[in-house]
Parts: structure tokens; sequence; C-alpha cells
């Protein structure tokens, strides 16, 4: 198998987190570039606004323009892959207190800048006998990341920014499609990450070094109870610098997770659950010096079925739950989803992003069809709990500290129509979310005396 044929088999599989694809796309095309060369770029432009903040900050109602331009390149010099991608994102026209932040803007950001070696095995293997043939990936450099379900470390589609590290990882698949990744890696924290260089859409490279350190190992192998199953351990090393005082996370995150992807006519489920644990501090506050015992959790658990007719309708019920915190002494509970997406299963983020894996108790009941090749729909309804009724809830700093004003939350329905305007060129995105605030988000001392939450957005995405 050529190094080509062999990275777009593990493009489409999902393997490998990069936006360029085995074969040439326009802007290639338009360059002349050889075979040797992989390039592809996108523009992607959106519009939203929110009325009825529920955060306990930031202004009542918010809108904005964001964009964000990605290009990368990829020289295949045989077993060697030589490639960088350049992302800007910005934004503008938002309120002068707004929540857009670091996952809104990162202005002209090389966010990939790597080499990639293919390598072979035809000995025993990495995961022992029967597993002779394997082939794999060793990526050095700065780099992207989709490791299992997404939900704890994950390259961002919807969010305007991406999460991207620099160090190495290997990607080792077997022959019997056992699969193992590991990895070490500085995490790179996005800049700028000060208001008035936010709101300016300062170009200030992101900063990497060895006072955050994530490293661990992702395993998975298919055929189990009739789908695949996944096994990981990471590892989260957290300490202060001079100019940037953090929490001191040093955190263990272990899990599993058994899932069977949809397919027409069948079911399908996906059930992950992870327990955290070590060290970390309350707060960044300077005089919060005192290091507590994490104990925290998650849990997701979905069933659906794909029906066998031309609109491929899916019906799906979910149910997410993770651990908040008590503010006991000495203890710490409030899970910390790492580097994890959450658009796919709790709505769109940016001026929105209500709920998130930290003190959540939420079942929720999807819908999705796809018509015909250019049309995907989409609609979901969600309950919204908190799980310690002490802690903020989920995404929105809304909190209690007494627990007088109950665990219910509310309810959330949003709905995201997509078209493609242009069969792979251009794709219209439109969606919609609405938070029906209850007790916890309408009674909390900190919540927003307004009323429910409306957020609306619309997407062009050119892909060249």
């Amino acid at each position: 198998m050529t190094s080509r044929a062999f990275l777009a088999a593990l493009g489409a599989s999902g393997l490998i987190a990069s936006p360029a694809a085995a074969k040439q796309g326009p802007l290639a095309s338009a360059l002349g570039v050889s075979d040797d060369w992989q390039v592809s770029a996108n523009v992607r432009a959106r519009f939203e606004a929110i009325d009825n903040q529920f955060r306990a900050t930031g202004p009542d109602s918010d809108s904005m323009l964001s964009l964000r331009t990605d290009v990368l390149a990829e020289y295949d010099a045989g077993p060697v892959r030589i490639g960088g991608e350049v992302q800007d994102s910005r934004v503008y026209g938002q309120a002068a207190n707004s929540t857009a932040g670091t996952g809104e803007v990162n202005a002209l950001e090389p966010v990939q800048a790597y080499l990639r070696l293919e390598l072979g095995d035809s000995g025993t293997g990495a995961f022992g006998k029967g597993a002779k043939g394997g082939r794999g990936l060793l990526t050095l450099g700065r780099f992207t990341m989709d490791l299992g379900g997404r939900r704890l470390v994950a390259r961002n589609r919807f969010r305007n920014t991406t999460n991207a590290f620099t160090g190495a990882q290997l990607d080792w698949t077997a022959a019997d499609g056992k699969r193992l990744v590991t990895f070490w890696t500085m995490p790179q924290v996005r800049l700028p990450d000060d208001a008035a260089g936010i709101a300016d859409n300062r170009v200030k490279l992101d900063r990497e070094s060895t006072d955050l350190q994530f490293f661990g190992a992702n395993a998975s192998v298919p055929n189990v109870l009739g789908g695949t199953a996944e096994g990981y351990a990471f590892r989260l090393v957290e300490r202060d610098r001079p100019d940037a005082l953090t929490r001191n996370r040093r955190l263990w995150t272990i899990g599993g997770r058994l899932f069977r992807k949809p397919a027409p006519g069948q079911p399908d489920h996906d059930i992950e659950a992870a327990y955290q644990f070590g060290k970390a501090r309350r707060s960044t506050g300077a005089a919060d010096l005192t290091d507590l015992d994490v104990a925290a959790w998650f849990t997701h658990a979905e069933a659906g079925y794909t029906f066998a007719s031309p609109w491929k309708p899916r019906i799906s019920a979910m149910f997410d739950a993770a651990s908040g915190d008590s503010g006991r002494a000495g203890h710490y509970r409030r899970f910390d989803t790492l580097f994890g997406a959450r658009r796919s299963e709790f709505g769109p983020t940016s001026l929105y992003g209500a709920v998130g894996r930290a003190n959540l108790v939420s079942p929720a009941l999807r819908v999705e069809a796809a018509p015909d090749k250019r049309v995907d729909l989409m609609a979901q309804y969600r309950a919204l709990w908190a799980e310690n009724a002490r802690d903020a809830f989920a995404s929105t700093a809304v909190k209690d500290g007494s627990g007088a004003s109950g665990r219910f939350a509310g309810h959330q329905i949003e709905g995201r129509l997509r078209y493609w305007i242009v069969p792979g060129l251009l794709q219209s995105d439109l969606g919609a979310a609405f938070l029906l605030k209850r007790g916890l988000l309408r009674d909390a001392p900190n919540a927003r005396g307004n009323g429910d939450t409306a957020y609306g957005y619309l997407d062009l995405t050119l892909t060249l």
C-alpha cells in the first residue's frame, strides 16, 4: 500500500484528525500542484445572536460576526510527510462586555507544523500474537487530535478556534483492527487571552511549555458485543507560571467506552464512563494555595435506531451526567472535560454553550434525518438538572451555594438544518437553541432576572 493510500484509509476511518483529503481539491487543482502535495483551505463566516443571557456575567443581548480561515498543506516524501496548517479566527461587532474569548479569537495561528512518519511491522505487532502486519503513524511537532468519542480530546469543529498540541503521538493499528494511540504533549495555550487583545483580534502566537503537560494512551478493540470497546488513561499536569496563575491540576482520567456506529436498519449504542482523581485547587486566586483531593466522574449513555428508508431517519435517547462540587473542605468533585468537544451532544457553543460535562444530569431525545445528499436535519430536547445543588450549573456559572434553589435548571430545545448550496464546495448551516429557565437558573442569587434564552446562528462555509 502506498503512503498516500494508507493515509487515505486512515482518514476515511477517522483515525487521523486532519483537514487534508486524499484527493486533490479545487485549490490544489487551481494551483497545479503535483500529486506529492495536498493543499486545502476553507473559509467560514458565521453570524450569531443571543437574547436574554443565561450567564451570571456578560451582556443581556449580544451578536457578532465570526470569520475562520484555514489553510493546510502537506508534502508526501515517501514514508515521511511534512505538514503545516494556519488558522485565522476573528470576531467583529460583539458587545464591549461580550463573553467572546479565546474560543472565538486566535488570529493567524500556526496550529499545526509536523513531521508524520509511516511505520510498518512484519513481526509480532503491538498487540501480540495475531496482530502481524500492523501499520502506524508517528507524528512529531504541532498537531491536533481526535480521540475516542471526542468527549475528552478533540479537534474543535463548531468552535471558532481549536485545541492543538505540541509533542509526539504514535498511532498504531494492527492487522486485526486493534488500535493504540499513545502521546506526550504540551497543549497550546491560546493567546491573546486579555479582553483588549480579543476585542482587537490581536496576532499573538500561542504558548506551550512544560508548565502544562498532557499525555496518555487510548486503545480500541473491534468486534466486542457487536461493536467496538475502548479504554483510556490520560494525565494532565499543570503548574503556575510567573505571568499566569493556574489551578495546579494534577489529574488522572481513566475510562472506557463501548459503541456501535449508526447504520440503516440497525440499532446503535454509545456508552462511556470516566473517573477522575488527583490534586487541584478550587480557583486560580493568588491566595488559594490549598491542594484538594479530586474525585470526579462523568457518564454518557445513548441508544439509537436508524430506519432503512430514503430519509434515513434516526431516533436516539441519551443520558449524560457529570459530578459537581459540594464545596466540602479538602475535596473537589467537579468533573474536568479536559480538551473535549461538546457541540454534537450539548448544543451550539460560542455565544451560547450553556450545557457541558460538569455538574449535570440530563436525559435527552434526538431526531435526525437526511432527505438527500445535500440536506441533513436535527432536532433535540434536553431536561436539565444540576448533579450537586451547591455548585455552578454546567457551563452557566449560575450558583446557589446554599442549595436552596434546588437542582432543576430547565429545558433546552435545539434544531439544525445543513444544506450544500454547491455540493462539496459551499455549505450553509442554520441553527437555533432555546433555554427555558426554571428553578436554579431563575432563583439562584446570581441568576439573571430576564426571560428564557434564545440563540441563533447562520454559517456559510467555502471548502477549497
